[in-house]
């Protein structure tokens, strides 16, 4: 199974640490965030991998020249950033018409991506892809997932104030072969993944729900909060 990671944006809320520094190379107690995901992605049998980039896409490129895991990455460089959705229709075919996951990789997460995936392969028959959520006590900056009683999405609450619940959107997505083929049409079209694509396939989204570790390194307060819990997978 390939994956995907976004990791060309700005990391605004996180001036001025990233005024030097990509968001995605921010290391975690001294490993960069994106080898973070690959250390993990890898463990898990999953790769090889696309990387877009876009801010200071010379420090992705030279830090890809020594990574272990340089072989399987493939860094697509985008003049203008296409948005979430915009980068996925891109690079659909990065994908070779099988199951693939999709990350936000300004995300530290210790999540069981084996877990993920095995959770995805048992999903209902009617649904199209699986998320990862997680419990958040920042309600108003995260996407809140509403379930039914099967683990299926059917509601989303995108950065609301007073959502129904603390179960978060991981912006960790395995999509099927058959989501892929269905969304096509919706090529540019569309530029934002949660809050203009998937929202479509109410009740045909599974859930995988993580106790570990989940934080979007979103602000200098998340990221010292990431600091304190290491760098490796559980």
């Amino acid at each position: 199974m390939r994956a995907i990671l976004l990791a060309g944006g700005y990391g605004t809320r996180l001036q001025p640490i990233t005024n030097t520094i990509p968001k995605c190379l921010l290391p975690i107690n001294g490993i960069p965030l994106l080898e973070i995901w690959l250390d993990n992605l890898s463990r898990a049998g999953i790769g090889p991998y696309l990387i877009n980039t876009h801010y200071l896409a010379d420090q992705v490129e030279r830090h890809f020249l020594t990574s272990p895991h340089k072989h399987e990455v493939r860094l697509v460089y985008e003049p203008e950033l296409l948005g979430t959705a915009g980068t996925l229709f891109a690079n659909i075919d990065f994908f070779q018409d099988e199951d693939g996951f999709l990350i936000h990789a300004d995300n530290y997460s210790l999540c069981d991506l084996t877990r993920l995936i095995k959770a995805h392969r048992e999903r209902p028959a009617d649904c199209l892809m699986t998320i990862l959520t997680f419990c958040t006590d920042d309600l108003s900056s995260c996407g809140i997932v509403e379930i039914d009683e099967r683990g299926v999405v059917v509601r989303f609450h995108e950065k609301v104030a007073h959502p129904p619940g603390n179960r978060a959107n991981g912006a960790v997505y395995i999509l099927s072969k058959e989501f892929i083929a269905d969304i096509l049409p919706h090529a540019g079209k569309v530029q934002d993944i949660s809050t203009q694509l998937i929202c479509q396939y109410l009740g045909r989204i599974y859930t995988y729900h993580t106790d570990a570790a989940h934080i979007d390194i979103g602000t200098p307060a998340s990221y010292i909060k990431a600091l304190g819990h290491g760098s490796g997978a559980t």
